[in-house]
């Protein structure tokens, strides 16, 4: 429809004695059809922070800081206590707050994008900050993280299951790819209400470890500094404070986005205390002996009872992390690159089994690995490439 229908149409004349009233009509249809077609193609840079409405079911404050700690809170605090002993107490300490502080800025800067384009996806967004090249290291950095968090996941349940029914960690991580891989692509997935209880148990499960262990704590395991392991802490680090992926979901159940802001910095205090209680205790207990697996040190404290609870931590965590994320990375293969469903499924899950079988089975420095590429370029370095090309831009 035109733009100027419904209008009456006056004979208005200029100082040159022209009539403009259709001009006028005509140079607003051009612009209402060039601005559609530069948000088509480009997008837009103008950082618009007022609330915008989505077709999505809205959501509380308390439901989305839940989704947020919840996919902190997973496997990858398993790794922090053996990070953390490779440098010692006090330069853990440091790295880990050192951490939290810049992904909350680059978790912010992912915010304020994603509002303005209506709460658009990571890949997305930074196709229109950064160009076609921006949007596919976005996906591929994803990727890469995705590849190391489940290559760590087949290595610590291969470890879980070992310990628990006495087969050798091969048949063990064979048994849990094969049965955990089959609901990845039949896309099964637990509800949502299902996922944050899960986070929750596994919440109160590590507050209780914690507890439980904190008498054997001796301050002077602690008390020592190696810099040679700061690499590895600092990946973990990354891994276990990555929550950006969701972000843009939560930000449209909220649909505000100054309520989003808030529910962000909580969401990343509140796991970062956990974390820094957690290794603190696990390193004073166990000190440059802590393993790769913290959990799994409570069998020498409390036998039987420490075993069992050692190992089904481990096997909550992990087992709902590898789906969770097998699951989205699956769909990010299926949607940004148009892959069918086997061939999307293939690439998601069967790499990362043949590293491991391959000899890789570090849990750990895995979790590591992944933190200090793919999560560190996604979640670090890409949101800050996309804050400066706004910055120069606007600039000029």
């Amino acid at each position: 429809m035109p733009v100027s229908d419904g209008v009456e149409r006056k004979k208005v004349p200029t100082s040159r004695g022209r009539y403009y009233s259709m001009r006028i009509a005509s140079q607003r249809r051009k612009k209402v059809i060039l601005i559609q077609s530069l948000r088509r193609k480009k997008g837009t840079y103008g950082l618009r922070t007022s609330p915008i409405r989505v077709e999505k079911a809205h959501i509380t404050k308390g439901e989305a800081l839940a989704i947020l700690v919840g996919t902190q809170i997973g496997a990858g605090v398993l790794g922090l206590p053996y990070a953390a002993s490779k440098v010692g107490l006090i330069p853990a300490l440091g790295v880990l707050i050192g951490v939290m502080f810049l992904m909350l800025w680059t978790a912010m800067i992912v915010l304020k994008f994603s509002a303005e384009m209506g709460g658009a996806q990571m890949s997305t967004t930074a196709q229109r900050v950064l160009g076609r090249a921006g949007g596919w290291l976005m996906y591929l950095s994803i990727t890469l993280m995705s590849f190391g968090a489940v290559l760590a996941y087949i290595a610590g349940m291969g470890n879980v299951i070992s310990s628990l029914f006495g087969v050798s960690d091969t048949v063990g991580a064979a048994v849990f790819w094969v049965l955990a891989s089959v609901v990845v692509y039949k896309g099964l997935e637990a509800s949502g209400k299902t996922e944050l209880a899960m986070s929750f148990v596994m919440l109160f499960l590590f507050i209780a470890v914690t507890i439980m262990i904190l008498p054997h704590a001796e301050l002077e395991k602690g008390l020592y500094v190696d810099l040679s392991g700061l690499w590895s802490i600092t990946g973990v680090a990354i891994f276990a404070l990555g929550c950006h992926t969701v972000i843009p979901d939560v930000y449209k159940g909220l649909e505000s986005y100054e309520e989003t802001k808030k529910v962000v910095v909580w969401a990343f205090i509140i796991p970062t205390v956990i974390y820094a209680i957690f290794m603190a205790t696990f390193l004073l207990v166990f000190g440059r002996d802590t393993p790769q697996m913290a959990t799994q040190g409570l069998e020498i404290l409390y036998g039987k009872l420490g075993w069992l609870i050692g190992n089904l931590i481990p096997l909550l965590a992990i087992t709902t992390s590898y789906i969770g994320i097998a699951l989205a990375q699956q769909s990010n293969n299926e949607e940004f690159v148009k892959l069918k469903r086997p061939v999307a499924w293939a690439l998601t899950v069967i790499p990362p089994a043949i590293v491991y079988f391959a000899g890789v089975r570090n849990f750990a420095d895995v979790l590591a690995l992944a933190g200090d590429t793919g999560d560190m370029i996604a979640f670090i370095v890409l949101p800050i490439l996309m804050w400066l090309a706004y910055r120069i831009k606007h600039r000029k």
